[in-house]
């Protein structure tokens, strides 16, 4: 019988059964789903002694050892429930029903009981972040848990192991995969196994990349293949999901983007369609941190962004610190460094409450690697000295190569200040030239307020005491143009949405004819606001895309079931006649444009659906039209890429 033949048993045909009976079947039944990553089917299961999830649990009638164990059973799916749906204190009310149920274990004295109860309790720790507490309750679960218990012993060995590979102690990391090994080759739990191969897996890759070992990526991915052959037989979809997602990131590491993006596509698709949103944003900071990789900033940022908005509604903070840095990096590489360095110092903040040192310092290092060159000399050593203090525990290769470039990076700095003191004290009158020596101690004083206003023009014309700062950037640009790349990037005004700007050199019609040359691409937009229309129109016509325009759903279904050619297709979601998803829908069905990319533009709430429709990129109006371009390249460039 199935899992879900026995849930529907176990609310009909076992309802005569007695009470202790009923609760020794449910925990049973809710410890096989939460096997198989089912823990929506889980909370059913239990729904006779947790009706509600945010209420308490229903213990009445049941003796001391039965409420632990249903206590442990509960406890444990509101730790997984917490995470998948990013409900604000799950973790927390997590913890204190499993301490509940270890209370009773302990009067009880049942010690693999206790085991088991901790090692639930250390990954809510683990989940919110707070790693130190959690290695504290697997050490102390592994220490107690008697003789024999080899299945749970391997689960608690490989759970410290995810601690480890955590916060970078690697080698920490294979030592308890090591212990655990023996043990996993003689259960027969699958569920057990592919956790086994899929967290050693996720180590090897992690070592694959800074250690330049090209064996331990062929490891990596036959780990992953095992991994998921275990993963199918115990039907837990859930993981299968994560198997791709760490697949995209060993390829991320190794440089193959392109793969990469595959994997991390259907990961999340898969994670969006099992409703588990957490780490679908977890997949995010990982696609966005490729798009960074690939120099795409606009496009990391903008999915970065998206994951910090998911992550920040639920309890996983170590994520959201990781999130708001990757965040920040992409837009300080896109020029906004004000934001950037805001975003970054509260990943640090962040992940210094959980305890994630590793998090913390690494979100250090960011800020010296993107604003090394606007930070005082004296901040930047403050910044060096904490991130080695908050990193002095990692064993990861490239946190040691991120702290030896950032190094070189304070003491360019430093050696560029100590030039500048020794050619003043070295001054002679020899040659001297008075104008010469005041433009350069006018350029010094310059250079200082920018550096200290952290490449900010309006902040450092206030530390220079202007009135305005159209003054400094006239002097900038006039005397001292060698300053210019001390300052932050020049960022455009942005349009008003409904703006018209100035008629473009290519005269590209939103109504193209037959005769229109195909330069770049031919897009298929789909709109039914005209000034939204014409805006698109005039950003993409400017690079050379020829854009068709349809006001209507159900024109463009049958322009589309035509031949007419097109490279990819924007809809809106709220069309007259058939709405933008159904008509996404309607599209992929289609054999000659099931491999059209579709850009969803909209301002409706749908982004989980658009996913699942077959979207390739899913952009909100009106801010999405700035980044329309560049999401157009890239989609292109990835279907050229394949139909090589």
């Amino acid at each position: 019988m199935n899992l879900e033949a026995q849930l529907t048993a176990l609310k009909t045909e076992n309802r005569n059964l007695p009470l202790t009976e009923r609760a020794t079947l449910s925990c049973l039944l809710a410890k096989q789903l939460e096997k198989a990553g089912k823990y929506e089917l889980a909370f059913e299961a239990l729904a006779e002694f947790w009706p509600e999830r945010e209420g308490s649990p229903n213990l009445e009638g049941l003796d001391v050892l039965q409420q632990a164990e249903v206590l442990l059973r509960i406890g444990a799916i509101a730790g997984w429930l917490g995470s998948t749906d990013q409900i604000a204190g799950g973790q927390e009310t997590a913890k204190n029903i499993l301490t509940t149920s270890i209370e009773n274990f302990e009067q009880l004295e049942r010690a693999d009981k206790v085991a088991e109860a901790r090692g639930d309790l250390a990954l809510c720790y683990y989940r919110e972040g707070s790693f130190d507490e959690a290695r504290v309750q697997l050490r102390t679960a592994l220490h107690i848990l008697p003789q024999g218990n080899d299945d749970l012993e391997a689960i608690l060995l490989i759970r410290a192991g995810i601690i480890e590979e955590r916060t970078r102690r690697l080698n920490d990391a294979l030592r308890c995969y090591s212990r655990a090994a023996p043990l996993v080759e003689r259960s027969q739990d699958h569920a057990l196994k592919g956790s086994y191969h899929f967290e050693y897996g996720l180590v090897l890759g992690r070592l694959s990349d800074p250690e330049n070992r090209g064996d331990y990526l062929d490891r990596a991915l036959i780990e992953y293949a095992a991994s998921s052959f275990h993963y199918e037989q115990a039907g837990n979809e859930l993981a299968l999901a994560r198997v791709e997602s760490n697949l995209g990131f060993v390829f991320f590491k190794v440089g193959r983007y392109g793969q990469a993006h595959e994997h991390l596509n259907l990961a999340r698709h898969l994670f969006l369609k099992l409703k588990d949103a957490a780490t679908a944003a977890q997949v995010d900071d990982t696609r966005a941190r490729t798009l960074l990789a690939q120099g795409h900033f606009a496009d990391a940022e903008r999915i970065a962004r998206s994951a910090v908005r998911v992550l920040e509604r639920g309890g996983q903070q170590a994520l959201l610190a990781e999130a708001l840095t990757t965040q920040g990096v992409a837009l300080a590489r896109s020029g906004n460094r004000i934001r950037a360095r805001a975003l970054l110092e509260r990943a640090v903040e962040v992940a210094e409450t959980v305890g994630d040192l590793e998090g913390a310092g690494r979100a250090k290092l960011s800020i010296i690697e993107e604003f090394g060159d606007k930070i005082s000399a004296k901040e930047l050593i403050t910044i060096y000295r904490s991130a080695i203090d908050l990193l002095k525990s990692s064993q990861h290769p490239e946190t040691g190569k991120r702290l030896i470039n950032c190094a070189e990076a304070l003491f360019n700095t430093l050696e560029h200040l100590e030039a500048k003191d020794q050619k003043s004290e070295e001054l002679t009158w020899q040659g001297f030239s008075f104008k010469q020596h005041v433009k350069e101690s006018e350029k010094t004083v310059l250079e200082r307020a920018l550096r200290d206003a952290g490449g900010s023009v309006t902040k450092a014309a206030r530390l220079l005491g202007f009135r305005h700062h159209q003054s400094l950037i006239s002097l900038i640009n006039t005397r001292h143009k060698e300053l210019l790349s001390a300052r932050t990037k020049i960022r455009k005004r942005r349009r008003p949405l409904f703006s018209r700007p100035q008629p473009s050199n290519k005269n590209v019609s939103i109504e193209t004819t037959k005769d229109t040359p195909r330069s770049q691409g031919s897009i298929l937009h789909v709109e039914d606001d005209k000034a939204v229309l014409d805006v698109v129109h005039d950003v993409l016509g400017a690079k050379g895309l020829r854009v068709d325009s349809c006001v209507s759903g159900r024109r463009a279904l049958e322009i589309l079931r035509s031949n007419t050619p097109y490279d990819l297709v924007i809809v809106d979601n709220d069309l007259p006649g058939l709405s933008g998803l159904e008509l996404v829908l309607r599209l992929q069905a289609m054999p000659h444009r099931r491999k059209t990319p579709v850009i969803m533009l909209t301002g409706d709430e749908c982004e989980t659906e658009s996913w699942r429709a077959g979207v390739k990129a899913f952009l909100r109006k009106p801010e999405g039209i700035d980044e329309l371009a560049a999401t157009i390249d890239r989609l292109l460039r990835q279907r050229k890429a394949r139909n090589r």
